[in-house]
């Protein structure tokens, strides 16, 4: 897997005692994805979100719809639920850097990730409350603001050694329970993720 990272993945095969770096735990991809809600039917607000989500991550996100209709939520089969996006590549070794350098920052009243965002197998889920912390999104120039949530895949098989792994890329990770304005801890609201297929 070609990697932007190799220096940053060479010294966490050390740390774990993994000499090959083909065997050293990686991020593989990120995925981000964007619910529209009750706006699915609002089309200035879902052409917004198209085009913020395409400058976040550079390419288009894709179309995802409801596999199954859920009264309570008034979604019929086939309705339009959200955006999303995958990464791989250069392309997400260049929002890793992004995200960690300069969006985290810009995130109102940020203290840290809690380690409460992994999902038990290695990943990393982190839902931002708007989409203004992105630096290719301009307030003045956006019509809406909307929730981002991003998942961070890799090869690690538990926790620990994913935890260890993001320390290691730069992720400022920390054991407090936050609360934070910007950064909510997906994992700890809804459970394990399911992107690790």
């Amino acid at each position: 897997m070609s990697t932007n990272f190799t220096k940053e993945y060479k010294a966490f095969g050390k740390q774990i005692g993994v000499s090959n770096i083909q065997a050293v735990p990686k991020v593989t991809r990120v995925v981000v994805n964007v619910g529209v809600g009750k706006n699915r039917d609002n089309q200035a607000f879902l052409e917004t979100v198209k085009r913020d989500v395409a400058m976040i991550c550079g390419q288009m996100p894709h179309e995802r719809k409801a596999r199954k209709a859920v009264a309570g939520f008034k979604v019929r089969q086939g309705n339009l639920v959200g955006y999303r996006v995958t990464l791989r590549g250069a392309r997400r070794d260049d929002f890793i850097k992004r995200f960690v350098a300069v969006t985290l920052p810009r995130v109102r009243d940020f203290r840290g990730i809690s380690v409460t965002a992994l999902d038990g197998r290695g990943n990393l889920n982190v839902g931002l409350r708007e989409q203004l912390p992105f630096p290719e999104v301009h307030a003045d120039k956006t019509d809406f603001v909307f929730g981002v949530q991003v998942t961070f895949v890799t090869g690690a098989a538990d926790n620990e050694t994913g935890e260890a792994l993001f320390r290691a890329l730069g992720f400022p990770l920390t054991k407090e329970e936050i609360d934070n304005v910007g950064v909510v801890p997906v994992a700890e609201k809804k459970g394990k993720s399911k992107n690790k297929s």
